[in-house]
């Protein structure tokens, strides 16, 4: 039987590496071998945050292979300098790109018959348009976002934004009568400091979005049940989500394969201390940083709602952005980590709501478990995705900023208190729960489209 060989190549953030870890597992388990390609940078974060899956990944028969090329920064540099970042990508990763592939077929053992790239790594389809190996394009967030950045030239001819993506108005548009109202905050290459990297980075957004005339496979972590109207309107855009990462049942201390920090699992003996629906879970992704009076605030936030909560709180937040916790900050109902298990964490019957920065995938993993949000997005698509939980899909809310721009103690507690009395929004929780994991069995919509790419793959 043919082993087909996949490389896929996410880009270097980890909410776009988890969920290609996750489809990169699932075509190992269909019986594709996988080059996973991180940055030199990632991949040491990434082995050095396993533990038990090291031995099993180095075996030279395993289907999955962890590998990395440089991306063109020292490792000093600050890779949250997106503009920075895009030009050494573009000038160092297509040409190391190539390096590797050529070095993986040198070898004999195996041929590359796919490149999966994420859409913002389009590039690499010019790399396998050259080497001769056919491409799939990968899109890890909202199906809304893929058909936006798909849409440029539409959103300028229709006076919504300048050839440079700076908005002109701040007037609500929609991309297609059928998709659901979007403003000017929803487009989430507009979080950028200045507008010299606004510029540089949407230059690189339309020339990405050129790339999928290089393939006919547009993958996409999301469900039909969860983006209709906009499935409908990007037909050739196939969802294969929830790509929700998994865990070895046998083992409560197994970590997930992927992460750029190791996962903390003390905090699931804590959970199981803790009364069925009583924990709020605090969790702002791999990105997000809060300054001083804003964490101060939150700490003392939680404080005040009186309730037990699990709370991530990055090393980095702490050395690089140097906060520090409130002498008021009792902290005593709470436990707080560097890295959870954020999907253990999530199914864990004591958890009662999700105080989130509205990543795409923790917003799946929310749904996925049933739970009610509290939305407080940073960055990109995650002001997108706070409309869509509280606006479209309505099961969760948002917290409002005071005169000095930040989310208050009082409001933190108010909008807790709000979220967990009302039995709508729980009851609205568990029907979407039910949307998104129908999608997870063999035979759901998600899983026919899976199948079809992996027959192709081995046609």
């Amino acid at each position: 039987m043919i082993v087909p060989t996949v490389l896929v190549l996410p880009y270097p953030g980890q909410g776009h590496v988890n969920p290609m870890m996750k489809f990169s597992q699932n075509l190992v388990e269909h019986g594709c071998k996988v080059y996973f390609v991180n940055t030199d940078f990632n991949h040491k974060r990434v082995v050095s945050s396993m533990v038990e899956q090291q031995e099993s990944l180095d075996e030279s028969h395993s289907l999955l292979k962890l590998v990395s090329i440089p991306d063109g920064f020292r490792p000093e540099d600050d890779r949250t300098d997106f503009a920075k970042f895009f030009d050494a990508m573009l000038s160092t990763m297509p040409s190391m790109l190539q390096k590797k592939i050529e070095e993986i077929h040198l070898n004999g053992e195996d041929r590359i018959c796919c490149i999966v790239a994420d859409l913002n790594m389009g590039w690499a389809l010019n790399v396998g348009n050259k080497l001769g190996i056919k491409g799939a394009i990968f899109w890890p967030a909202t199906a809304a976002m893929f058909a936006m950045q798909c849409n440029i030239p539409t959103l300028i001819d229709n006076g919504i934004i300048d050839s440079d993506g700076v908005p002109i108005t701040k007037k609500t548009f929609r991309i297609s009568p059928t998709m659901p109202v979007m403003d000017t905050e929803s487009l989430f290459w507009t979080g950028v400091p200045s507008s010299i990297i606004l510029k540089k980075i949407f230059k690189s957004m339309m020339e990405f979005a050129q790339t999928t005339n290089l393939t006919e496979w547009w993958l996409c972590n999301t469900t039909y049940e969860l983006e209709p109207e906009v499935l409908s309107f990007v037909p050739k855009l196939l969802p294969v989500g929830p790509l929700l990462r998994s865990y070895d049942n046998k083992s409560v201390n197994t970590r997930s394969i992927g992460q750029f920090w190791e996962e903390d699992l003390s905090c699931m003996d804590w959970l199981d201390q803790q009364s069925h629906h009583s924990v709020l879970y605090v969790a702002f992704g791999s990105f997000s940083l809060l300054d001083q009076n804003q964490f101060k605030e939150l700490a003392i936030g939680l404080d005040l709602t009186n309730r037990p909560f699990l709370w991530v709180v990055r090393q980095d937040s702490n050395c690089t952005n140097k906060i520090a916790y409130p002498n008021e900050f009792l902290g005593s109902k709470g436990k707080i980590v560097s890295w959870a298990p954020q999907q253990k964490v999530l199914s864990h019957p004591a958890i009662a709501c999700f105080v989130s920065h509205c990543g795409w995938n923790s917003i799946l993993e929310g749904l996925s478990n049933g739970l009610p949000f509290l939305c407080w997005p940073y960055f990109a698509d995650q002001f997108y995705n706070k409309k869509y939980i509280c606006d479209e899909l309505k099961v969760g809310l948002g917290f409002d900023k005071d005169e000095n721009g930040l989310v208050s103690r009082w409001e933190i507690k108010t909008k807790v208190d709000q979220l967990l009395s009302d039995e709508n929004i729980r009851s609205k929780s568990l029907i979407e729960k039910k949307k998104v994991t129908c999608n997870i069995a063999e035979g759901s919509r998600s899983s026919e489209n899976f199948s079809k790419f992996v027959k192709w793959l081995k046609e």
